[in-house]
């Protein structure tokens, strides 16, 4: 990957140059990938997440949204301090150490931000990986083995291990392909923290209560304590 930035008045992108070698494609706005034909899919969450084909190429498109009360009054508007502590440029350079040092996210592609006065929307862009389902869907759909849910914990502690803090930690911001490999995503307020400390075991703890909560709003979802159990067995043997 060899990343570019380009500037136009207000606006920054932040793109990989060998994914895009024409810089007049880059584009955040799904209404211009409508145009071209291009939409393959979405994915609903905090706002939608679309997907579109570039190339041959799934890429992933994802407007930030705030979360919580805040984002009543403001729903995709944050605070000006800088361009490199704008969420998207944190999180493209987070996945580029994270992809180079071969731990299971996203390949980066690009990231826009467009500052309005005190405040700035911003946009990212990753590779889709292909055919993959959350946990969460695959615990409706049926149930993961024991192997499966061990790998889940080693993986885990892949990033523990490498200091990778992921701020969201839960069944839809993980994924398997059809490998069976599986993967971390979304890392927006993500950071890599030097020292083992609590943080560690609060990620775990955050993404056991997504499960129990996702548990009590289907009818059907395959998840006991006894699976919980073997994932942080997987976790603390790798």
């Amino acid at each position: 990957m060899i990343f570019s930035t380009l500037k136009s008045d207000n606006r920054y992108i932040l793109y990989d140059s060998t994914s895009f070698i024409d810089p007049d494609d880059i584009s955040f706005a799904s209404s211009d990938w409508a145009q071209r034909d291009a939409i393959v899919g979405f994915a609903e969450g905090r706002g939608t997440t679309f997907f579109v084909n570039y190339l041959g190429r799934d890429l992933a498109l994802r407007h930030y949204h705030r979360g919580g009360l805040i984002a009543r009054w403001s729903p995709d508007h944050y605070l000006w301090t800088g361009l490199a502590s704008t969420r998207a440029w944190r999180e493209l350079r987070l996945l580029q150490k994270l992809f180079e040092s071969n731990l299971p996210v996203p390949r980066p592609i690009a990231a826009q931000v467009i500052r309005q006065g005190l405040f700035y929307t911003a946009d990212i862009m990753t590779r889709r990986i292909t055919g993959a389902r959350t946990v969460g869907q695959l615990l409706v759909a049926g149930e993961l083995d024991k192997a499966q849910w061990a790998a889940m914990g080693a993986v885990i502690r892949r990033f523990h291990e490498h200091g990778v803090y992921h701020a969201d930690l839960n069944a839809n911001n993980i994924m398997r392909d059809p490998q069976g490999q599986f993967y971390l995503i979304d890392f927006d307020r993500g950071a890599i923290k030097r020292k083992r400390r609590r943080w560690q075991q609060r990620n775990l703890q955050r993404l056991h209560r997504s499960l129990t909560k996702l548990q009590a709003a289907h009818e059907t979802f395959h998840f006991s304590e006894a699976n919980w159990q073997v994932l942080l067995t997987g976790y603390n043997q790798a």
